[in-house]
């Protein structure tokens, strides 16, 4: 419930930027440069005198979507190939080959190899990382087929001369609903600290669109003269992160058919 409520209000916060109180998040004030947090700019000001409130609550924006971007395309093609890669044991010796290739690459690592091959963008961001979240699904999916494709439900369709899609759409995918919900929850949080990662890095989002990896990165430099310019990005990195796993082990123990 905690997660719920937590995440639900940053989500709107996000969503709602321009109106909750905040300005433009380029707009550059040196006069004002690495005040400290005051009334006028709850969360101080960074070396080019931008608000980090502001700067805070429209990187909620990027992250958020990356996150749940990531989520959706890695669980629609993840699933598709899963479903199929199950129930054909030929393609299933190969494929997972290639999928286990794909996983022993560390997730950052080859993320931040796709970037390099590519300009920064919000879009690239989650081209990057939903490649290394497919094998997982993948994997995920392919267990569930592999023990429900010889059970008496999927035998009795074949038996009324179901085809396969309609066997795969019909009456194995709604049995992975509850783990593939789980599932999605993990894959957006780990989206969104990875989309950090590589923002902070100055491989991810671009400067002029600001996110929490790139605030911090802009930050690091004056952290002994300002350190509010990283912490309170990284307080909302870390408080979105913990809600959305909360709502994932929520997920977990409600759905659990046990």
């Amino acid at each position: 419930m905690v997660g719920v409520v937590v995440l639900a209000i940053i989500a709107l916060g996000g969503a709602f930027a321009p109106v909750w109180w905040t300005g433009d998040p380029l707009e550059m004030r040196p006069i004002e440069r690495l005040t400290s947090p005051v009334a006028g700019h709850w969360f101080g000001t960074d070396n080019f005198g931008r608000d980090v409130y502001t700067r805070t609550i429209y990187g909620t924006r990027v992250s958020l979507i990356v996150g749940a971007t990531v989520s959706i395309l890695g669980l629609l093609i993840g699933t598709t190939l899963g479903l199929v890669i199950g129930f054909y044991r030929r393609l299933d010796a190969v494929m997972m080959r290639v999928m286990d290739g794909l996983m022993a690459i560390p997730a950052i690592l080859l993320a931040l190899a796709l970037m390099a091959l590519m300009k920064t963008s919000v879009r690239n961001v989650i081209i990057a990382l939903v490649i290394p979240e497919i094998p997982r699904v993948i994997r995920v999916v392919r267990a569930s087929v592999l023990s429900l494709r010889e059970h008496t439900m999927v035998e009795g369709a074949r038996a009324l001369g179901a085809r396969t899609p309609r066997i795969l759409m019909f009456y194995i995918l709604p049995a992975l609903a509850a783990p593939l919900i789980v599932q999605a929850t993990y894959i957006c949080a780990s989206a969104i600290l990875f989309e950090a990662y590589l923002s902070f890095l100055g491989a991810g989002t671009p400067p002029h669109i600001p996110s929490w990896g790139n605030i911090m990165a802009e930050g690091k430099t004056y952290v002994q003269l300002a350190f509010w310019i990283i912490l309170f990005p990284g307080l909302f990195l870390a408080l979105t992160v913990l809600a959305i796993n909360l709502v994932g082990d929520g997920l977990r123990e409600t759905l659990d058919v046990r």
